[in-house]
């Protein structure tokens, strides 16, 4: 309870709606993992892929490995752009597909890393207040992304729901625009700390394809939410990056 009156405090002296979202960003990344990210290896199964993380500094490399039609695909995504490997071979990829290959592997990483990425350069956060989740007080925070380094689905809105008793992240939303749009909501479960670093599983909901993303809870709580899909980690290896 000390812990969560400190920092109540603390946030109390914040002027403004994205000093407030920052603050709270900051502790959930400290909460999640904290320095530990900044050099990092990790290493996982995810569907019929196998993923990898890569942080050194500002440098970073992802990876995704997976079989197809008997040949081994690699893609590789670092700061220096996108590559695909076919057995070991680099190949020419054309431009228009570069992008969804990318974006796929980075929306993985991206996710598994959470709430890691929240304070890249392109993001803007804006605190939206308090909510009760299951009888339990979360600070919410809403996300947009800057044009210039928001990558392909910029225009993408998240919420993000943390405990306000410790900073965790235990639910979040997103609506979207391509393949038509829609909502998801997603509820985290299956959590463990490997190594430092708090991975956590999570249950995808559907919603209405226009549903307010600050309505989600209420229609999960209700039970009016269906079921999507499941969002499993599973192999996790972790080491520090050298």
């Amino acid at each position: 309870m000390l812990f969560t009156a400190l920092f109540s405090c603390k946030q109390e002296s914040l002027e403004t709606t994205k000093d407030k979202a920052q603050f709270i960003v900051d502790q959930a990344i400290k909460t999640h993992g904290g320095e530990a990210y900044e050099q990092l290896e990790v290493s996982y199964k995810f569907r019929k892929g196998t993923y990898s993380i890569h942080n050194q500094g500002a440098e970073f490399e992802y990876t995704r490995s997976f079989e197809k039609d008997g040949q081994r695909i690699k893609d590789i995504v670092n700061n220096a752009g996108f590559e695909r490997q076919i057995d070991g071979q680099t190949i020419s990829v054309p431009d228009t597909m570069v992008a969804r290959y990318s974006g796929s592997v980075n929306s993985v990483n991206y996710f598994a890393q959470l709430p890691y990425h929240l304070n890249d350069a392109a993001v803007n956060k804006t605190y939206e207040g308090t909510t009760t989740i299951k009888d339990k007080t979360y600070q919410v925070v809403k996300v947009t992304f800057d044009e210039a380094g928001g990558g392909e689905d910029f225009d993408d809105v998240y919420y993000y729901w943390f405990a306000a008793e410790n900073y965790q992240l235990d639910y979040l939303a997103y609506s979207f625009h391509v393949n038509k749009g829609g909502v998801r909501f997603r509820s985290a479960y299956n959590i463990r700390t490997i190594d430092g670093i708090r991975f956590q599983d999570y249950v995808n909901y559907k919603a209405a394809k226009d549903t307010p993303l600050a309505d989600l809870p209420k229609l999960y709580e209700a039970g009016e939410l269906e079921e999507l899909s499941r969002i499993e980690l599973e192999n996790i290896e972790v080491k520090r990056a050298e």
